[in-house]
Protein backbone atom coordinates (compact mmCIF):
# COMPACT_ATOMS: atom_id res chain seq x y z
CA UNK A 1 0.00 0.00 0.00
CA UNK A 2 1.09 3.61 -0.49
CA UNK A 3 1.24 5.72 2.31
CA UNK A 4 1.05 9.54 2.76
CA UNK A 5 2.39 10.63 5.79
CA UNK A 6 1.23 14.79 6.76
CA UNK A 7 4.04 15.06 9.27
CA UNK A 8 2.83 18.82 10.90
CA UNK A 9 5.59 19.80 12.50
CA UNK A 10 4.98 23.26 12.61
CA UNK A 11 0.91 22.66 11.66
CA UNK A 12 -0.67 22.71 8.64
CA UNK A 13 -2.66 24.59 5.73
CA UNK A 14 -4.17 24.56 1.96
CA UNK A 15 -0.97 25.92 0.34
CA UNK A 16 1.68 24.19 2.52
CA UNK A 17 0.17 21.11 1.83
CA UNK A 18 -0.21 21.64 -1.94
CA UNK A 19 3.97 22.86 -1.76
CA UNK A 20 4.77 19.83 0.18
CA UNK A 21 2.70 17.32 -2.63
CA UNK A 22 4.62 19.10 -5.23
CA UNK A 23 7.97 18.68 -3.59
CA UNK A 24 7.42 15.00 -3.37
CA UNK A 25 7.13 14.62 -7.25
CA UNK A 26 3.56 15.91 -7.99
CA UNK A 27 3.64 17.34 -11.18
CA UNK A 28 2.88 21.07 -11.44
CA UNK A 29 2.13 21.23 -14.89
CA UNK A 30 -0.42 18.10 -14.19
CA UNK A 31 -1.90 20.16 -11.52
CA UNK A 32 -2.15 23.00 -13.17
CA UNK A 33 -4.13 20.81 -15.89
CA UNK A 34 -6.52 19.28 -13.82
CA UNK A 35 -7.38 22.54 -11.90
CA UNK A 36 -8.04 23.94 -14.92
CA UNK A 37 -10.72 21.99 -15.11
CA UNK A 38 -12.51 23.41 -12.14
CA UNK A 39 -11.13 27.27 -12.10
CA UNK A 40 -9.76 28.69 -14.94
CA UNK A 41 -9.07 32.35 -13.39
CA UNK A 42 -6.16 32.01 -11.59
CA UNK A 43 -2.57 32.04 -11.63
CA UNK A 44 -0.26 29.09 -9.72
CA UNK A 45 3.51 30.35 -9.08
CA UNK A 46 6.04 27.25 -7.70
CA UNK A 47 9.22 28.60 -6.39
CA UNK A 48 12.15 26.90 -4.37
CA UNK A 49 12.66 28.81 -1.24
CA UNK A 50 13.72 28.51 2.42
CA UNK A 51 12.06 29.20 6.08
CA UNK A 52 14.65 29.59 8.29
CA UNK A 53 17.68 27.60 6.67
CA UNK A 54 15.47 24.46 5.53
CA UNK A 55 14.86 24.23 2.22
CA UNK A 56 11.04 23.51 0.44
CA UNK A 57 8.36 24.48 -2.01
CA UNK A 58 6.34 27.96 -1.55
CA UNK A 59 2.94 28.46 -3.71
CA UNK A 60 1.58 31.37 -4.24
CA UNK A 61 -2.30 31.67 -5.84
CA UNK A 62 -3.35 34.82 -7.84
CA UNK A 63 -6.63 36.01 -9.48
CA UNK A 64 -6.85 38.23 -11.95
CA UNK A 65 -10.07 39.86 -10.57
CA UNK A 66 -11.68 39.88 -7.30
CA UNK A 67 -13.59 36.43 -6.32
CA UNK A 68 -17.04 36.41 -5.30
CA UNK A 69 -18.57 35.14 -2.22
CA UNK A 70 -19.36 31.49 -2.58
CA UNK A 71 -22.05 28.69 -0.95
CA UNK A 72 -21.10 24.94 -0.41
CA UNK A 73 -23.65 24.39 -3.59
CA UNK A 74 -21.43 26.62 -5.64
CA UNK A 75 -18.14 24.82 -5.05
CA UNK A 76 -19.81 21.30 -5.10
CA UNK A 77 -21.06 22.20 -8.86
CA UNK A 78 -17.73 23.36 -9.91
CA UNK A 79 -15.85 20.83 -8.69
CA UNK A 80 -18.23 17.80 -9.75
CA UNK A 81 -18.62 19.11 -13.04
CA UNK A 82 -14.95 19.66 -13.35
CA UNK A 83 -14.89 15.80 -15.05
CA UNK A 84 -11.70 15.60 -12.79
CA UNK A 85 -11.03 11.82 -11.76
CA UNK A 86 -13.71 10.34 -9.18
CA UNK A 87 -10.76 10.03 -5.84
CA UNK A 88 -10.37 13.87 -6.49
CA UNK A 89 -13.42 14.52 -6.89
CA UNK A 90 -15.02 12.94 -3.72
CA UNK A 91 -11.76 14.14 -1.71
CA UNK A 92 -12.60 17.67 -2.65
CA UNK A 93 -15.82 17.67 -1.66
CA UNK A 94 -15.73 15.86 1.52
CA UNK A 95 -13.02 19.13 2.45
CA UNK A 96 -15.57 21.70 1.62
CA UNK A 97 -18.13 19.69 3.39
CA UNK A 98 -16.77 19.24 6.53
CA UNK A 99 -15.49 22.98 6.26
CA UNK A 100 -19.16 23.79 5.56
CA UNK A 101 -20.70 21.92 8.99
CA UNK A 102 -17.94 23.67 11.05
CA UNK A 103 -18.75 26.91 9.80
CA UNK A 104 -22.17 26.43 10.02
CA UNK A 105 -21.84 24.90 13.84
CA UNK A 106 -19.61 28.06 14.84
CA UNK A 107 -22.16 30.44 14.07
CA UNK A 108 -25.46 28.68 14.77
CA UNK A 109 -26.51 28.18 10.87
CA UNK A 110 -27.14 25.11 8.36
CA UNK A 111 -24.20 24.29 6.05
CA UNK A 112 -26.69 25.51 2.67
CA UNK A 113 -26.61 29.17 4.53
CA UNK A 114 -22.89 29.10 4.80
CA UNK A 115 -20.95 32.27 2.60
CA UNK A 116 -17.66 31.29 2.40
CA UNK A 117 -15.61 34.18 2.18
CA UNK A 118 -11.66 33.28 2.46
CA UNK A 119 -12.41 29.57 1.93
CA UNK A 120 -14.68 30.29 -0.99
CA UNK A 121 -11.96 32.26 -3.23
CA UNK A 122 -10.42 30.58 -5.62
CA UNK A 123 -6.96 30.01 -3.97
CA UNK A 124 -8.39 28.12 -1.13
CA UNK A 125 -10.46 25.97 -4.26
CA UNK A 126 -6.75 25.28 -5.75
CA UNK A 127 -5.34 24.40 -2.39
CA UNK A 128 -8.16 21.78 -1.91
CA UNK A 129 -8.60 20.02 -5.54
CA UNK A 130 -4.75 20.63 -5.88
CA UNK A 131 -3.90 18.61 -2.89
CA UNK A 132 -7.01 15.99 -3.47
CA UNK A 133 -5.51 16.00 -6.99
CA UNK A 134 -1.56 15.74 -5.95
CA UNK A 135 -2.27 13.09 -3.71
CA UNK A 136 -3.85 11.24 -6.95
CA UNK A 137 -0.85 11.96 -8.97
CA UNK A 138 1.40 10.12 -6.53
CA UNK A 139 -1.00 7.21 -6.00
CA UNK A 140 -1.19 7.72 -2.61
CA UNK A 141 -3.52 4.84 -1.26
CA UNK A 142 -3.66 5.89 2.69
CA UNK A 143 -3.45 9.28 4.29
CA UNK A 144 -1.94 9.05 8.03
CA UNK A 145 -1.39 12.49 9.77
CA UNK A 146 0.79 13.57 13.31
CA UNK A 147 -1.08 15.46 15.91
CA UNK A 148 -1.77 18.81 15.11
CA UNK A 149 0.17 21.95 16.96
CA UNK A 150 -2.49 24.74 17.88
CA UNK A 151 -1.52 27.64 19.48
CA UNK A 152 -3.10 30.55 21.09
CA UNK A 153 -3.35 34.61 19.87
CA UNK A 154 -6.19 35.69 17.68
CA UNK A 155 -6.24 35.95 13.99
CA UNK A 156 -8.21 38.32 11.69
CA UNK A 157 -10.48 37.08 9.16
CA UNK A 158 -14.17 38.25 7.30
CA UNK A 159 -15.95 38.17 10.34
CA UNK A 160 -13.03 40.54 12.36
CA UNK A 161 -10.71 39.50 14.84
CA UNK A 162 -11.45 35.88 16.86
CA UNK A 163 -9.28 33.64 18.97
CA UNK A 164 -7.40 30.88 18.42
CA UNK A 165 -7.74 28.29 17.39
CA UNK A 166 -10.19 29.72 15.38
CA UNK A 167 -14.04 28.30 16.15
CA UNK A 168 -14.37 26.34 12.81
CA UNK A 169 -11.10 24.69 13.77
CA UNK A 170 -11.64 23.51 16.95
CA UNK A 171 -15.34 22.12 15.32
CA UNK A 172 -13.09 20.23 12.53
CA UNK A 173 -10.82 19.16 15.34
CA UNK A 174 -12.74 17.32 17.79
CA UNK A 175 -11.47 13.84 18.04
CA UNK A 176 -8.73 14.72 16.38
CA UNK A 177 -5.05 14.89 18.71
CA UNK A 178 -3.90 18.12 19.38
CA UNK A 179 -0.43 19.72 21.02
CA UNK A 180 -0.08 22.81 22.34
CA UNK A 181 2.40 25.46 20.46
CA UNK A 182 3.95 28.38 21.85
CA UNK A 183 3.98 31.41 19.93
CA UNK A 184 0.32 33.56 18.53
CA UNK A 185 0.27 32.58 14.78
CA UNK A 186 -2.52 30.83 13.17
CA UNK A 187 -0.91 26.81 12.43
CA UNK A 188 -3.60 24.87 11.61
CA UNK A 189 -6.05 27.01 9.19
CA UNK A 190 -9.78 25.94 8.76
CA UNK A 191 -8.83 25.28 4.91
CA UNK A 192 -5.84 22.70 6.48
CA UNK A 193 -7.88 21.15 9.47
CA UNK A 194 -10.29 20.29 7.09
CA UNK A 195 -7.85 18.46 4.62
CA UNK A 196 -6.29 16.71 7.50
CA UNK A 197 -9.79 14.97 8.93
CA UNK A 198 -11.12 14.79 5.51
CA UNK A 199 -8.34 13.12 3.92
CA UNK A 200 -6.53 10.93 6.72
CA UNK A 201 -7.62 8.08 7.63
CA UNK A 202 -5.65 8.16 11.39
CA UNK A 203 -3.51 10.54 13.32
CA UNK A 204 -0.61 9.22 15.05
CA UNK A 205 3.12 9.22 14.76
CA UNK A 206 4.70 7.76 11.62
CA UNK A 207 3.75 4.46 10.51
CA UNK A 208 6.34 1.35 9.77
CA UNK A 209 6.90 2.18 6.62
CA UNK A 210 9.83 1.97 3.27
CA UNK A 211 10.28 5.70 2.93
CA UNK A 212 10.68 6.41 -0.98
CA UNK A 213 10.67 10.22 -0.81
CA UNK A 214 9.31 13.30 1.06
CA UNK A 215 8.77 16.77 0.08
CA UNK A 216 8.66 20.05 2.27
CA UNK A 217 5.70 22.85 2.13
CA UNK A 218 6.69 26.18 3.74
CA UNK A 219 3.80 28.63 5.54
CA UNK A 220 4.15 32.27 5.17
CA UNK A 221 4.69 32.80 9.18
CA UNK A 222 8.17 34.01 10.50
CA UNK A 223 7.99 32.21 13.54
CA UNK A 224 11.23 33.20 16.31
CA UNK A 225 12.26 29.63 16.83
CA UNK A 226 11.72 27.45 14.26
CA UNK A 227 11.06 27.15 10.39
CA UNK A 228 7.38 27.26 9.43
CA UNK A 229 7.05 23.98 7.55
CA UNK A 230 5.21 21.12 7.05
CA UNK A 231 6.32 17.73 5.32
CA UNK A 232 4.90 14.47 3.34
CA UNK A 233 6.56 11.20 3.60
CA UNK A 234 5.74 8.91 1.09
CA UNK A 235 6.48 4.86 0.74
CA UNK A 236 5.37 1.56 0.94
CA UNK A 237 3.52 0.54 4.37
CA UNK A 238 5.26 -2.25 5.83
CA UNK A 239 2.61 -5.09 6.91
CA UNK A 240 0.21 -2.59 8.08
CA UNK A 241 -3.64 -3.05 8.77
CA UNK A 242 -6.28 -1.24 7.25
CA UNK A 243 -10.36 -1.11 7.41
CA UNK A 244 -11.95 -2.12 4.39
CA UNK A 245 -15.65 -2.69 3.72
CA UNK A 246 -17.35 -6.27 2.94
CA UNK A 247 -20.42 -5.96 0.58
CA UNK A 248 -21.97 -9.47 0.78
CA UNK A 249 -25.82 -10.45 -0.80
CA UNK A 250 -27.13 -14.04 -1.15
CA UNK A 251 -28.14 -14.55 -5.17
CA UNK A 252 -30.28 -17.47 -5.77
CA UNK A 253 -31.66 -16.88 -8.56
CA UNK A 254 -29.43 -16.11 -11.43
CA UNK A 255 -28.10 -18.03 -14.52
CA UNK A 256 -24.42 -19.62 -12.37
CA UNK A 257 -22.97 -19.43 -16.05
CA UNK A 258 -23.17 -15.20 -15.75
CA UNK A 259 -21.02 -15.19 -12.50
CA UNK A 260 -17.80 -15.32 -14.30
CA UNK A 261 -18.50 -12.37 -16.13
CA UNK A 262 -19.88 -10.48 -12.75
CA UNK A 263 -16.85 -11.31 -11.05
CA UNK A 264 -14.27 -10.11 -13.83
CA UNK A 265 -16.59 -6.70 -13.22
CA UNK A 266 -16.68 -6.53 -9.75
CA UNK A 267 -12.58 -6.89 -9.90
CA UNK A 268 -12.52 -4.34 -12.71
CA UNK A 269 -14.09 -1.71 -10.38
CA UNK A 270 -11.78 -2.52 -7.53
CA UNK A 271 -12.64 -5.24 -5.73
CA UNK A 272 -9.80 -6.99 -3.72
CA UNK A 273 -11.70 -10.03 -2.98
CA UNK A 274 -14.23 -11.75 -4.35
CA UNK A 275 -15.95 -14.84 -3.12
CA UNK A 276 -19.05 -17.28 -3.85
CA UNK A 277 -20.09 -19.52 -0.52
CA UNK A 278 -23.07 -22.03 -1.60
CA UNK A 279 -25.63 -21.72 0.85
CA UNK A 280 -29.12 -22.49 1.47
CA UNK A 281 -31.44 -19.30 0.36
CA UNK A 282 -34.75 -18.40 1.39
CA UNK A 283 -37.67 -21.39 -0.10
CA UNK A 284 -34.94 -24.09 0.24
CA UNK A 285 -33.55 -22.72 -2.98
CA UNK A 286 -29.64 -23.37 -3.32
CA UNK A 287 -28.18 -19.84 -3.95
CA UNK A 288 -24.66 -17.54 -3.83
CA UNK A 289 -23.42 -15.95 -0.65
CA UNK A 290 -21.22 -13.56 -2.54
CA UNK A 291 -18.90 -11.23 -0.26
CA UNK A 292 -16.45 -8.48 -1.81
CA UNK A 293 -13.94 -6.80 -0.19
CA UNK A 294 -13.55 -3.00 -0.81
CA UNK A 295 -11.38 -0.38 -0.41
CA UNK A 296 -13.58 2.41 1.25
CA UNK A 297 -13.44 4.84 -2.27
CA UNK A 298 -14.30 1.72 -4.44
CA UNK A 299 -17.51 0.83 -2.73
CA UNK A 300 -20.11 2.85 -5.04
CA UNK A 301 -18.34 1.36 -8.00
CA UNK A 302 -18.27 -1.88 -7.11
CA UNK A 303 -21.76 -1.44 -6.21
CA UNK A 304 -22.99 -0.27 -9.24
CA UNK A 305 -21.57 -3.13 -11.10
CA UNK A 306 -22.97 -6.35 -8.57
CA UNK A 307 -26.44 -4.59 -8.89
CA UNK A 308 -25.95 -3.55 -12.84
CA UNK A 309 -24.69 -7.35 -13.51
CA UNK A 310 -26.52 -9.52 -11.06
CA UNK A 311 -30.10 -10.18 -9.92
CA UNK A 312 -29.85 -8.86 -6.15
CA UNK A 313 -31.96 -6.43 -5.54
CA UNK A 314 -29.70 -5.01 -2.05
CA UNK A 315 -26.41 -5.44 -0.04
CA UNK A 316 -25.31 -5.37 3.02
CA UNK A 317 -22.24 -3.56 4.30
CA UNK A 318 -19.71 -4.37 7.27
CA UNK A 319 -16.38 -2.58 8.17
CA UNK A 320 -13.99 -5.37 8.15
CA UNK A 321 -9.87 -4.71 9.38
CA UNK A 322 -7.15 -6.70 7.69
CA UNK A 323 -3.76 -6.83 8.16
CA UNK A 324 -1.64 -7.59 5.03
CA UNK A 325 2.26 -7.61 4.41
CA UNK A 326 4.26 -5.36 1.98
CA UNK A 327 4.04 -6.43 -1.41
CA UNK A 328 4.79 -5.20 -5.01
CA UNK A 329 4.38 -6.88 -8.52
CA UNK A 330 7.60 -7.02 -10.93
CA UNK A 331 8.00 -7.98 -14.34
CA UNK A 332 10.65 -10.33 -15.40
CA UNK A 333 12.00 -11.42 -18.89
CA UNK A 334 12.29 -14.97 -20.00
CA UNK A 335 12.94 -17.19 -22.67
CA UNK A 336 8.95 -17.81 -22.73
CA UNK A 337 7.86 -14.15 -22.86
CA UNK A 338 7.37 -11.58 -20.03
CA UNK A 339 5.87 -12.26 -16.68
CA UNK A 340 4.73 -10.83 -13.47
CA UNK A 341 6.03 -11.73 -10.11
CA UNK A 342 4.37 -10.94 -6.73
CA UNK A 343 6.89 -10.21 -3.77
CA UNK A 344 6.23 -10.66 -0.39
CA UNK A 345 8.12 -9.85 2.57
CA UNK A 346 7.92 -11.70 5.19
CA UNK A 347 8.78 -11.37 8.77
CA UNK A 348 11.97 -13.35 9.88
CA UNK A 349 11.95 -15.29 6.08
CA UNK A 350 12.73 -12.05 3.95
CA UNK A 351 11.03 -12.14 0.82
CA UNK A 352 8.91 -14.89 -1.46
CA UNK A 353 8.19 -14.65 -5.37
CA UNK A 354 4.72 -16.09 -6.61
CA UNK A 355 4.55 -15.98 -10.59
CA UNK A 356 1.13 -14.66 -12.12
CA UNK A 357 -0.97 -17.53 -13.22
CA UNK A 358 -2.25 -15.72 -15.69
CA UNK A 359 1.26 -14.91 -17.40
CA UNK A 360 2.29 -18.37 -16.83
CA UNK A 361 -1.10 -19.86 -18.66
CA UNK A 362 -0.45 -17.53 -21.15
CA UNK A 363 2.76 -17.76 -21.76
CA UNK A 364 3.10 -21.54 -21.61
CA UNK A 365 0.33 -21.44 -24.16
CA UNK A 366 2.64 -19.74 -26.60
CA UNK A 367 5.57 -21.91 -26.09
CA UNK A 368 3.81 -25.53 -26.13
CA UNK A 369 5.25 -26.25 -22.77
CA UNK A 370 4.00 -26.81 -19.01
CA UNK A 371 3.70 -24.39 -16.43
CA UNK A 372 6.35 -25.59 -14.22
CA UNK A 373 8.09 -25.12 -17.20
CA UNK A 374 7.87 -20.89 -17.21
CA UNK A 375 7.35 -20.75 -13.44
CA UNK A 376 11.25 -22.51 -12.81
CA UNK A 377 12.30 -19.57 -15.34
CA UNK A 378 10.37 -16.84 -13.82
CA UNK A 379 12.42 -17.54 -10.77
CA UNK A 380 15.60 -18.20 -11.99
CA UNK A 381 15.20 -14.81 -14.04
CA UNK A 382 13.77 -12.97 -10.06
CA UNK A 383 16.98 -14.70 -8.55
CA UNK A 384 19.30 -13.35 -11.89
CA UNK A 385 17.71 -9.61 -10.99
CA UNK A 386 21.21 -8.00 -8.51
CA UNK A 387 17.81 -6.89 -6.04
CA UNK A 388 19.53 -6.91 -3.06
CA UNK A 389 16.34 -8.28 -0.71
CA UNK A 390 16.70 -11.31 -3.16
CA UNK A 391 20.17 -11.81 -2.50
CA UNK A 392 19.58 -11.36 1.10
CA UNK A 393 17.36 -14.07 0.87
CA UNK A 394 19.79 -16.73 -1.28
CA UNK A 395 22.37 -16.10 1.51
CA UNK A 396 19.89 -17.10 4.27
CA UNK A 397 19.25 -20.10 2.42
Amino acid sequence: MRLAYLDCFCGISGDMMLAALIDAGADPRALRKMLRAVAADFRLTVKDDQSRGFAGKRVRVTCAKKQPERRLRQIEKMIANSGLPRPVVEKSLAVFKNLAKAEARAHGIKPEQVHFHEVGAIDAIVDVVGSAAGLYLLEAEEVICSPLPVAGGEVKCAHGVLPLPAPAVLELLKGVPVVGASGDKELVTPTGAALAVSMASGFGPLPPMTIERHGVGLGSHELPDRPNLMRLILGTAAGRGETLLQLETVIDDMNPQHFDFLLERLHAAGALEVVLVPVQAKKNRPGSLLRALVRPRDRDRVSEELFAHSTTLGLREYEVKRRSLSREIRTVTTRFGRVRVKTALRPGQGPSFRPEFEDLKKAARAAGVTLEAVEREALKAVLKSGDKRVSAARRKS
